[in-house]
């Protein structure tokens, strides 16, 4: 599941008192995903916001969905603090409540007994119990779990494993915390929901942003102090100043240790087979002086040499998509089909890799592949600087079925976790090719996310067949148009059609690498 914006449509009166909760609080709340995740900075309040959800939900009648709460921190003082701010709630909302009880939770089959504190509601008989470590009978329990600065736990996964089983029944679990480490199961489970491995929502809020949606202008409310831009870039500094260089994974939400390769070379070759092929095509530089009409014939021979006969054995009943990362001199623009099978598993039955290619022929290469795809799904193209007149004139062309991409971290922190999952899952399958391999070897983990640093050691390529690859699947992943069937005048059949599966390893029957596998 993709991301949830940790912010709300600013609707607020200047001259109103200010809202209760701020604009990402308020996301946070109105999320009622099973599943939800906060990774976050430190001290943007979301303890205390999602204290006010949860006061609801247990003073609510079990008709109008109200459940047990159960707040785990990893500390007595979280528990207190937590507890403290649901009273506070329960005032506010003028819902009838004891006052904090404090005992004991004892575990089966072992010695230590937990200390809890719990608020109880007459009038719809649930309850919120804040404990202040991890209890291991969990399992026995239903309602909503929320488990605070999750990654600080000192045995999370089994925590969470037990917590992950309420949902069977209606329950609900909120993980909400700081990161502790790019390896921390926490950091995990965030990269499990954005592959699409688990089903959950992630919510995401920086100190920055929590300043810029009014975090500094409550804190002055708090104090009884006058708002001002220098007193807020002077508190900003001063934050920063005393986290240091822990900043960046407590202030700026970006997992500590997160730097060497992405994919490690034994999954990529894993995941490489023999036979689809690489075609490249680098041309001199005087080639762009040649006349028009001679350049457009020279491509479309290599073309029919070249594309025609791989183009001809694509299985007429699936789906292709195609990806492509555009290179003008220095780089290489790559274009990369990928075909979805029966079984959902993606395939490359080849890869198109040109150099030093003026902008004319390489809108003919992409249109003559796409035009020759039995089913074209999707494309996604590279639509930065030079690229992007290559992916408007292919929008024009194609319309809808064209996505032009324009990279961002946001871009890259969704769209990469299902690539690496696919690789890990055994469902996709590429080029055995040294050069693809590099590429993919220099995706590295900067500031927590996935992509290509600005230099990635390689002469004359920079990663452009892995940011080619991630735009193809990101393809396979979006959601196409409707269009009409239209011949290309392709035989695929008879002895000639049987050849060529023959010739690129993908044969009619199954055995190694093969369409009918599709």
């Amino acid at each position: 599941m993709t991301d949830v914006p940790a912010r709300l449509p600013a609707t607020h009166d200047a001259d109103a008192p200010p809202p209760v909760l701020l604009g990402y609080q308020q996301a946070w709340i109105a999320d009622d995903s099973q599943l939800k995740v906060s990774e976050k900075s430190r001290r943007t309040g979301l303890t205390w916001a999602e204290a006010s959800d949860n006061v609801l939900i247990a003073a609510s009648s079990k008709a109008a969905g109200g459940q047990n709460v159960y707040y785990i921190g990893y500390n007595q003082d979280m528990a207190i603090e937590y507890v403290e701010a649901c009273g506070m709630w329960a005032r506010v909302f003028n819902h009838a409540a004891s006052t904090v009880e404090e005992g004991i939770w004892e575990e089966a089959g072992d010695d230590k007994n937990i200390k809890t504190f719990t608020i109880k509601f007459p009038d719809s008989g649930h309850r919120i119990v804040a404990l202040s470590s991890r209890p291991a009978n969990l399992r026995g329990k239903q309602g909503v779990v929320v488990i605070d600065e999750a990654a600080f736990h000192d045995k999370l996964g089994e925590l969470l494993k037990a917590a992950l089983a309420l949902l069977i029944w209606g329950g609900k679990v909120r993980v909400i915390s700081t990161h502790n480490g790019e390896r921390n199961p926490f950091n995990e489970l965030i990269n499990d929901i954005r592959a699409g491995k688990r089903r959950g929502s992630v919510q995401r809020i920086t100190f920055q942003e929590a300043i810029a949606q009014g975090l500094y202008q409550r804190v002055c409310l708090r104090l009884g102090k006058d708002w001002t831009a220098e007193g807020e870039a002077d508190w900003l500094e001063s934050v920063y100043a005393f986290y240091g260089d822990a900043a960046g994974e407590e202030l700026d939400v970006i997992p500590s240790q997160g730097s060497g390769a992405w994919l490690s070379r034994a999954l990529i070759e894993a995941r490489m087979a023999e036979g689809p092929p690489v075609l490249r095509l680098a041309m001199p530089d005087e080639f762009k002086h040649w006349a028009p009409h001679l350049r457009e014939a020279e491509i479309r021979d290599w073309c029919e040499r070249e594309l025609r006969p791989l183009l001809a054995v694509l299985p007429p009943e699936l789906l292709v998509s195609v990806g492509e990362d555009f290179g003008r001199v220095s780089d290489l623009t790559v274009i990369v089909p990928m075909v979805t099978g029966q079984d959902l598993k993606r395939r490359v039955p080849f890869v198109v890799e040109l150099g030093n290619m003026p902008f004319e022929q390489q809108k003919q290469v992409l249109f003559y592949v796409c035009d020759r795809f039995p089913r074209f799904h999707v494309g996604a193209l590279d639509a930065r600087g030079n690229g992007a007149y290559l992916a408007e004139v292919a929008t024009q062309h194609y319309g809808a079925r064209i996505h032009e991409v324009q990279f961002t971290e946001g871009w890259y922190r969704e769209h990469m976790p299902p690539l690496k999952a696919a690789f890990e899952d055994g469902e996709l399958e590429i080029p055995k090719d040294a050069h693809l391999l590099d590429d993919l070897r220099a995706i590295k983990l900067v500031d927590g996310v996935a992509r290509l640093p600005k230099s990635t050691g390689q002469k004359n390529r920079h990663g452009d067949g892995a940011i080619a690859l991630a735009l193809a699947y990101y393809a396979t992943r979006t959601d196409g148009v409707e269009i009409e069937f239209r011949s290309t005048g392709i035989q695929r059949s008879g002895y000639q059609a049987g050849r060529l599966q023959q010739d690129v390893g993908w044969g009619a029957v199954g055995g190694g690498t093969d369409m009918g596998s599709f």
